[in-house]
């Protein structure tokens, strides 16, 4: 995997829109395509090193990653670009060109006889979950996943190993593509399609391997690596690149999709990037003040109730909720206090209330502590 920068490669700044991303490849690929430098190895590199560059920024997610974390969000497949050959390259073409392989008209097909199809692997989904502590700091996971791997045997090709096991497929003569004229009102019409004997691959195989039966996969499993940054939340997908199944006879790997499932707290519920604590104080406390300790997700804090404090009022911890996805901002921790009225009184503890009871200071006065909870934290955010 190149270490250059992506819009040093293709000659782009950072600002640069979609379509000059876009035609800065063209150029590029049309530049060092190896039909175009034969036995060049170093336009070759270059070939290879656009594509790369190509892949990363004209995808908008991993472009984000690449613009935050450079090439070190690169690893463990979260770039596509460490894995890519140049299969995987010319299958590009379609998108870039506008349909089929130029090379094939501009050079004379270079020996590749068109475009072939190349097989893809399918996309796996796993549930990942998360604690609050893990989703504020970020983490690593390393997760067993079963899934198609290539076959061991004969290193993913499907064919049987020490062998001449391939053939050019007759059909289509190694192009992977059937050409058809049928005659109609309008004329002779020309399509093309997949070859049916190869499926596009250009080739067959005359000796199988016995351990995948000719698929190039089996069922295997891995130990996969996933790097998540801090502020994701419930239901969020991230995507590892080529760790999907594998493809059969040595085709692209699928995606890894990753669904964060976020594990609830025993004392803290989250609102976006805030933090919501429901405290509970007597009404002593309540009354006289206090210094109280209340739970965040790096631990303790210590905060004060001021006398007279009323319940209902939301007091602030600033920057001790969730940080936000790809952002330097930290939510806020909201504790929510509520003034909690005993069930069971001794018979002095009631004297002592029914002296209190006619105090003038012991009347309720109403005000801004008796308005609901989300009218309060409507305020409070105005």
């Amino acid at each position: 995997m190149s270490k250059r920068d992506y819009y040093e490669i293709l000659g782009v700044s950072k600002n640069a829109s979609e379509a000059e991303i876009k035609k800065a490849y063209r150029q590029m690929a049309l530049k060092y395509h190896p039909d175009k430098n034969p036995g060049d190895k170093a336009a070759e590199d270059k070939f290879k090193e656009a594509a790369e560059a190509y892949e990363i920024l004209s995808n908008p997610e991993k472009k984000g990653r690449y613009d935050q974390f450079g090439h070190s969000a690169g690893g463990n497949g979260g770039f596509g670009g460490q894995g890519m050959n140049m299969e995987d390259i010319f299958s590009q073409f379609g998108d870039i060109f506008g349909g089929g392989n130029p090379f094939e008209s501009f050079f004379g097909g270079g020996g590749r006889g068109g475009r072939r199809a190349v097989n893809r692997g399918s996309n796996l989904r796993i549930k990942v979950k998360m604690t609050l502590e893990e989703i504020a700091k970020g983490t690593e996971k390393k997760i067993k996943v079963n899934k198609l791997v290539g076959c061991g045997t004969c290193s993913g090709t499907g064919a049987q190993a020490g062998q001449q096991s391939f053939a050019t497929c007759s059909t289509c003569n190694g192009s992977g593509q059937v050409r058809r004229v049928q005659n109609s009102f309008l004329g002779q019409m020309q399509t093309i399609t997949t070859c049916p004997s190869c499926s596009g691959e250009g080739q067959t195989i005359t000796s199988k391997c016995k351990t995948c039966s000719g698929s190039g996969v089996q069922q295997g499993e891995e130990v996969i690596s996933i790097q998540i940054p801090p502020g994701v939340a419930e239901g969020m997908q991230l995507s590892v690149s080529g760790k999907g199944n594998a493809a059969e006879r040595g085709g692209i790997p699928g995606d890894l999709l990753i669904v964060i499932e976020e594990t609830p707290h025993a004392a803290l519920q989250r609102d976006g990037d805030h933090l919501i604590h429901d405290l509970y104080i007597s009404f002593v406390d309540a009354t006289l003040g206090t210094s109280i300790e209340v739970p965040t997700l790096e631990g303790k804090a210590k905060i004060k109730i001021d006398p007279g404090t009323q319940a209902g009022k939301v007091l602030r911890l600033k920057g001790k909720g969730v940080p936000a996805l790809n952002s330097y901002n930290r939510g806020d921790l909201l504790v929510n206090v509520n003034v909690w009225t005993p069930q069971q009184l001794s018979t002095e503890e009631k004297k002592m209330l029914e002296k209190l009871r006619e105090s003038e200071n012991f009347k309720p006065n109403p005000g801004k502590g008796d308005k609901g909870f989300f009218e309060r934290m409507k305020e409070y955010f105005n």
